[in-house]
């Protein structure tokens, strides 16, 4: 062939391959920790200040049927990036540390094959540094933050994780909840920034699962955040008296950290382009309780307008410990100030995902939700969902539940018109308690685990943290 045509042929692939891959949509995926359900203003909360995702909901689709696939960290983290439900997922404890197996396939390594430069931000929580779950083993060209939850219960750690490398954090000593010249989800923040300005010409997967406003709440006195609720006459707290206003602090500094991310899309003509999704990553606890607010302070799960409550919070798998807020936005894509009651959880997201991009979906307990993201299509529906954390079980056909305790019994919900979770049907509605409980005994499996390699990288990451004796971690 003419050296001269060879060269143009060349060329003229390169080109059409890369705007082929450019065609592809940018994704960024923002899970906020504990972020309840009633925890911003356009849901009724009058305490928080939430400007960009009230925004952010008005632009976007929000879903008032969405479930987390956990109603602790790791393993709602380990069902969104594995797609599997906690009955078939490798992790299914929330000690931290231990890892998904190092032959399992993620949102990651999935996007990977669709040319996506693939970035992680804040807390991983399903795979420890030394073992077999760490996220560059599982697609991520990059992941900064904490490997191990419990090393994300300060913000003011001596170090950070890029890669398994230790990143030291000037100022801070690791053994002070409170205090620190380097607050750590600033740091993840500059990083998750640089990531989106250093892919922005190819498609790029952004996962953000940051820790606020979860955490032993710690934040640097001069913050701007800080100074909107300190001086607020507010009192409660479960380890200081300014627990509630650090709380509230953090919600407006991730909100205004969300509202810089969207600024950089436009800025970069970039955000046409990208689809965004803003969600808890499972259900709001009670924090900060008092006599005067006794479904926690700021009360994620009690409807304002109805006065009525999501049961329990996170760890049960009642409705509290499993609703979440879930807000998608894509300009000119999604509808704005959409409302989808479709029932979904997090085995969904990524035979969303490989809907969306062409890929390759792995095996997953999951079913694509595009059809009613786009408005396009037939959206297909679970014939039930399941969850599972220790000797609890839960599994929804429609309207009803079936609920099984940590002792072994089991209740019967039919949410439709109890929405609380108060009116036990177990002994009216015998046959359908029979099939759910048939359909949750199915959906067990023996855990298959993923492998600590370096036991001791596992401990010192753990003791990073500086522990209290006297609480307990989640």
């Amino acid at each position: 062939m003419n050296p001269i045509l060879s060269r143009f042929l060349f060329i003229l692939i390169f080109l059409i391959q890369h705007a082929s891959a450019k065609e592809k949509p940018n994704i960024i995926y923002l899970m906020l920790d504990e972020w309840g359900y009633f925890e911003s203003g356009h849901m009724g909360s009058i305490d928080l200040i939430t400007p960009h995702i009230d925004q952010f909901a008005a632009e976007g689709m929000r879903f008032t049927n969405a479930y987390a696939g956990a109603p602790v960290c790791g393993p709602t983290r380990c069902s969104l990036l594995t797609g599997l439900h906690a009955g078939n997922m490798s992790m299914r404890v929330n000690n931290g540390h231990s890892p998904i197996r190092a032959d399992e396939p993620t949102l990651a390594s999935m996007l990977k094959t669709k040319g996506y430069a693939t970035g992680g931000f804040g807390k991983w929580g399903i795979g420890g540094r030394g073992t077999t779950g760490v996220p560059e083993k599982h697609g991520f060209d990059l992941f900064f933050g904490y490997y191990d939850q419990v090393h994300a219960h300060t913000f003011y750690p001596s170090y950070l994780i890029r890669n398994s490398e230790e990143v030291p954090l000037p100022g801070n000593s690791g053994m002070s909840f409170y205090q620190g010249k380097t607050h750590a989800q600033l740091k993840i923040f500059e990083e998750s920034i640089a990531f989106i300005k250093k892919y922005k010409d190819e498609p790029f997967f952004c996962y953000l699962p940051w820790t606020p406003p979860h955490g032993l709440w710690g934040i640097d006195e001069d913050d701007s955040s800080w100074q909107l609720f300190k001086d607020k006459p507010w009192t409660a707290g479960e380890r200081t008296n300014n627990d509630a206003k650090v709380y509230a602090a953090f919600m407006h500094m991730v909100d205004k950290q969300l509202g810089e991310i969207i600024k950089l899309l436009k800025r970069l003509k970039l955000d046409d382009n990208t689809i965004f999704f803003l969600s808890g990553d499972n259900g709001g606890k009670a924090y900060f309780a008092t006599k005067d607010r006794p479904h926690g302070f700021f009360a994620p799960n009690l409807n304002p307008e109805t006065g009525k409550r999501f049961r329990a919070g996170k760890g049960s798998l009642y409705e509290g410990g499993l609703k979440v807020p879930y807000l998608v936005r894509w300009p000119k894509k999604i509808k704005p100030s959409s409302v989808s009651n479709h029932l979904f959880y997090y085995p969904d997201i990524m035979p969303t995902l490989a809907e969306l991009t062409d890929a390759t979906c792995p095996k997953t307990d999951g079913i694509s939700f595009l059809p009613t993201l786009l408005s396009k299509g037939r959206q297909a529906n679970h014939a039930h969902m399941y969850w599972e954390l220790g000797r609890q079980r839960a599994v929804r056909k429609g309207d009803w539940k079936a609920y099984r305790d940590k002792k072994g019994n089991w209740e019967l919900y039919d949410l439709s018109i109890d929405i609380e979770e108060q009116i036990d049907l177990a002994d009216k509605k015998e046959k359908m308690l029979q099939d759910l409980i048939a359909r949750a005994e199915s959906s067990h499996q023996p855990a298959r685990l993923g492998e600590i390699l370096n036991q001791a990288l596992v401990d010192k990451d753990r003791r990073e943290a500086p522990h209290d004796r006297n609480l307990q971690y989640k």
